[in-house]
């Protein structure tokens, strides 16, 4: 049976027995208590200046300690806080916090901690005037339910579909296979065109001035001017309008490109989920006119020096062939 405190009418009854003479063991047994319970309640919540127990003012005694009562929490001062904010500012997430820990100091107890106390330390954290939950990848101090947009997307001309793929992309066994996007600001300041190694996740991505297929080849194709040609296999779209010109990236590239099915964004999650790292930087309704190339290439080199759980917390930069040279 779980534990549970003492309420105001156990607390009259311990009062009302005890004044009558009643042993510890007799109070337990009528209250169904362990008798331990019993003596520490007589013990703690006595009449110091008496030394006897009274229901009504021990009842208070307990409430009031209660309600005066602070566990430190692990995250309160001392290293570990220290490293925890440290890498919130770097835009790591709780996740890969803890994951990172475990990675690194593996037989230290005083650097362990889980990522829901993290969240809650930030949570708290925000209600005591801070502004460490933006830092967060939502940028929000509270957890929300996220909406689907369904809105109407046309089919590309001469596009090859997903199915047709070769099944060592699905199955992530070679590196060079990407998955590709834009992600848009305030509308007519532009975006930003973002390809993602599957394999490694390691992103490259750059200012596109608008979302005409034209721009996005041109962005694309400067992005790509960093991955030599032995990490250029494919690359899996969606159905907007800006991959209308993909022949040219082909031609350019020397990749081949597939489109996912329309409405079916977790036929591209890698992409996806990068793009929602990169919302921490450049977050929904930014005017990235006003963004620069720097700002980008910072935000792309914190991304991929960044330790992820799906590559059991190395980064991807780590992850890439040895011997591969790419600017990040």
């Amino acid at each position: 049976m779980s534990y549970h405190h003492l309420n105001q009418n156990e607390r009259y009854l311990i009062g009302h027995l005890h004044s009558y003479g009643r042993s510890i063991r007799q109070i337990a047994k009528e209250l169904q208590r362990a008798p331990g319970t019993v003596s520490r309640e007589l013990k703690r919540n006595q009449l110091p200046s008496f030394g006897t127990y009274h229901g009504p003012d021990a009842h208070r005694r307990a409430q009031r300690r209660r309600s005066e009562a602070h566990r430190l929490s692990c995250l309160d001062h001392g290293p570990l806080s220290q490293y925890v904010a440290t890498r919130l500012r770097w835009r790591w997430s709780p996740q890969q916090i803890v994951g990172w820990l475990r990675r690194h100091y593996p037989n230290d107890v005083a650097m362990r901690i889980s990522h829901e106390t993290i969240y809650q330390w930030i949570y708290l954290q925000r209600q005591l005037g801070s502004d460490m939950y933006q830092c967060l990848r939502s940028g929000r101090a509270f957890r929300r339910k996220h909406l689907k947009n369904r809105g109407i997307r046309g089919r590309i001309p001469g596009r090859v579909g997903i199915e047709h793929r070769p099944e060592i992309v699905e199955d992530r066994q070679r590196f060079g296979d990407w998955e590709s996007d834009t992600m848009q600001g305030t509308k007519g300041t532009g975006g930003l065109v973002t390809h993602v190694e599957r394999r490694s996740r390691y992103l490259v991505a750059g200012l596109a001035k608008d979302g005409q297929a034209k721009t996005f080849n041109e962005a694309t194709i400067r992005v790509f001017s960093s991955v030599p040609r032995v990490l250029r296999h494919t690359m899996t779209a969606d159905n907007g309008s800006e991959f209308t010109q993909f022949k040219t990236l082909e031609q350019k590239l020397g990749v081949k490109v597939y489109f996912a099915n329309p409405y079916s964004a977790w036929e591209r999650g890698t992409n996806e989920n990068t793009n929602g790292l990169l919302r921490q930087f450049f977050p929904k309704g930014m005017a990235f006119d006003r963004v620069t190339d720097e700002q980008v290439a910072k935000a792309v080199s914190l991304l991929n020096n960044r330790p992820r759980k799906c590559l059991g917390y190395r980064t991807p930069k780590e992850v890439l062939p040895r011997g591969v040279a790419l600017q990040s």
